[in-house]
Parts: structure tokens; C-alpha cells; sequence
């Protein structure tokens, strides 16, 4: 992966801890790959001598097929585990689809946030507003921006597309709302949760971050909503370089 090596990436993660769900489900597969790994001790045979396994039957390695068939199962779990296909609504009215319209194939980044906000929100839209202008050239092309907020009762597209015009944003950064119960299977999909469940239903919680990645390679990462836009920047840049490298 040009720039940013993946595990320097991978290690950066502050949220969408479903990386690590993927992880802990393929460890209780049996073995890599689908082969069955060895047991722990070799079994015995009537006399207590060790039995042998046959060193003319070497375990062949997985080819490209095998490889590919991995790499579809995994994103397909990840898919239905943290990308709920519901409906959202953009600033402009119009219906998308989570996934299908809003991630599928894409590099994006996602916030969540609230337009009637005295904490972190305009800081954070702020600084979101300096890497769109650093990206213009690839946003809306082959990177997208998402905010999606928190109080949709209060954020109908109205106010959200004059939130958005009070940061210039243009094609490629879309202020999402809907329905709650919708909002909050992305937000929990997403892994923008407190595990005390308190703290969980404070919205202000969950405002601070930012979480980007490509949805086909199956690259996530977060950090802090005010991370420095150049720091952003190359992250994502990286993300666009590696999805537009061919397979």
C-alpha cells in the first residue's frame, strides 16, 4: 500500500471497532483459508508410538480463487453486520441508500453531528471543511464525505443545506438525516458507542470523531475530529491510491 503501510493504517483505528468482530469471527473458523489447522498433539496409535502424518501430502496453498472467495465472504459479513441498507435523506431531499448508495465501492468519510451545537460540531464540521478543500480534486469522484446528524427532528434537509452552505460545501459532501431508529443502526454499525449506556443516549458523545476507509478493501480507520487536515488528508490519499490500484 503506497505512503501509509497497512498495519501503520489499521493501527491508527480509533473507531468502528467491527474490524475487530471480523477478526475474532474468522479466528473460530477452522483453520486459514478453510483448511483444518493440525491438532495441538499428535494422536497415538494401540502400541502409544506418535503417529505420523504423511510427508508426501503437503497442505497445497490457497490459490487465487480461494483467496477471492475469502475476500467476498468477508466483506459481505462486514456488510451485513455494520452496514444497515436503510434510507437517508440528503441537504438537497433527496432519498439514498446507506450502503448501496452511500458506501458501496467507495472511499468516504463519515461524522456524525448535530446543526444546533455548542460543543465539538462546528470545530470538527470546520476542520472537515479544510480537507474537502485540500481533496476538491477527488471529492465527488472517487471520494465522498458524510455527516450525518444526530437530532433529525430538528435537522430536516432545510437546515441541513444551510448548514452545509455556511461551510461551502459542495459535490461530494452530503449532511444526511432520516428516520431515528435508522440513524442509530448506522451509528451503532458504524461504532460511534458508549458501552455505558448513560453516557450512550448523551448525543454529544458521539460527535468528536471522525472514521473513514474504502468499503471494497475492507480498510478502516478513525481518529479524533480535529486531527490535523494535512494528517487526514494523506490517510484518505492513501485509501485513493490503493482502491485505484488494479487488482
Amino acid at each position: 500500500m503506497p505512503d501509509i503501510p497497512r498495519r501503520k493504517l489499521l493501527s491508527s483505528i480509533a473507531v468502528a471497532p467491527f474490524l475487530g468482530t471480523l477478526a475474532s469471527s474468522a479466528s473460530g473458523q477452522s483453520g486459514v483459508y478453510g483448511y483444518s489447522s493440525p491438532p495441538k498433539a499428535l494422536p497415538t496409535v494401540d502400541s502409544g508410538t506418535p503417529a505420523r502424518f504423511p510427508a508426501s501430502c503437503p497442505m497445497p496453498p490457497p490459490t487465487p480463487q480461494m483467496l477471492l472467495e475469502r475476500s467476498r465472504e468477508a466483506r459481505e459479513r462486514i456488510r451485513r453486520l455494520h452496514f444497515p441498507d436503510v434510507a437517508l435523506i440528503n441537504q438537497h431531499g433527496k432519498k439514498v441508500r446507506y450502503y448501496t448508495d452511500l458506501l458501496k465501492d467507495k472511499v468516504v468519510l463519515l461524522n456524525f453531528f448535530y446543526a444546533k451545537c455548542e460543543g465539538v460540531c462546528p470545530g470538527v464540521t470546520a476542520n472537515l471543511a479544510r480537507v474537502y478543500k485540500l481533496l476538491d480534486a477527488h471529492v465527488g469522484h472517487d471520494f465522498f464525505m458524510y455527516s450525518i446528524t444526530l437530532k433529525p427532528d430538528h435537522d430536516t434537509p432545510p437546515v441541513l443545506k444551510e448548514y452545509a452552505h455556511k461551510y461551502d460545501a459542495g459535490q461530494g459532501w452530503m449532511f444526511l438525516t432520516g428516520q431515528e431508529d435508522d440513524i442509530e443502526l448506522v451509528r451503532h454499525g458504524m461504532g460511534f458507542v458508549n458501552s455505558d449506556p448513560v453516557l450512550d443516549k448523551d448525543k454529544s458523545q458521539h460527535i468528536g470523531n471522525v472514521c473513514y476507509g474504502s468499503e471494497p478493501l475492507m480498510l478502516w480507520g478513525g481518529h479524533p475530529g480535529m486531527t490535523r487536515p494535512t494528517w487526514l488528508v494523506k490517510e484518505i490519499s492513501s485509501l485513493i491510491r490503493a482502491e485505484a490500484k488494479p487488482a
